[in-house]
């Protein structure tokens, strides 16, 4: 089994796959590295090709009219992203830069809708995927515009403990949280209140910060509480 295909098992969108195919897909693909702030792909240019994070982490944005960014997510190992205009034909509706270095596995439109057409099985996956990112963007924007500042924040963190966080016996670690000004983008307020919001967190005994590390002591709580 090669580097590629043996990463490639662990995405969930080709989990289902045998081996044999996950060898066809790492031929398929090549592996490209970028370094940190460097783009990966640019609202409005045209969808050639899935992206699949084999490794590092990276922010998917838009800017607002007032060139104020606004950070939809943050994706780490075996997240992909590009899929929107793989699947209907149209340009890139997000930008994406790296948040550090990151190896990016890239398969070009075509090769990835022979393959759907291929293994229904990956169609299936890949529903269940946007389904799940449906269900994110809905409790978003459900906090950005009925919740106070607090729970956007708490949103927020709520987003990062599931796309980059680490769960064990009900406690999750986030190990890099991203900047104040990267949370205040994600949260549509301003770094004040972002780290006025952490405080009081801490201060309740909700999370820990430890240096760059968050800690959600009881995740099931901290969401009871906050969706």
């Amino acid at each position: 089994m090669t580097q590629n295909e043996n990463f490639l098992q662990y995405v969930p969108i080709f989990a289902e796959l045998a081996d044999e195919a996950l060898d066809m897909i790492s031929k398929l693909g090549k592996t490209k590295t970028f370094e940190k702030d460097e783009p990966i792909l640019m609202e409005n240019e045209s969808g050639t090709a899935l992206f699949v994070i084999n490794s590092g982490k990276v922010k998917v944005f838009r800017v607002s009219d007032d060139g104020r960014e606004v950070i939809l997510s943050i994706m780490s190992e075996t997240d992909f992203f590009g899929e929107m205009a793989i699947l209907d034909g149209l340009n890139r509706s997000a930008n994406v830069t790296a948040l550090e270095k990151s190896e990016i596995f890239i398969i070009q439109r075509k090769d990835f809708l022979d393959l759907l057409y291929a293994h229904p099985e990956v169609c299936i996956s890949l529903l269940q995927e946007l389904t799940k990112r449906l269900r994110s963007a809905d409790m978003k924007i459900k906090s950005l515009s009925l919740k106070d500042a607090e729970g956007k924040v708490a949103t927020v963190i709520i987003q990062l403990a599931d796309d980059i966080g680490k769960i064990h016996k009900g406690v999750v670690e986030i190990e890099k949280l991203p900047y104040q000004h990267d949370l205040a983008n994600m949260a549509g307020t301003s770094r004040e209140t972002i780290s006025r919001s952490l405080h009081s967190f801490a201060k309740r005994g909700l999370i820990k910060l430890e240096g760059s590390k968050l800690i959600i002591s009881d995740y099931e709580k901290f969401k009871e509480m906050f969706q």
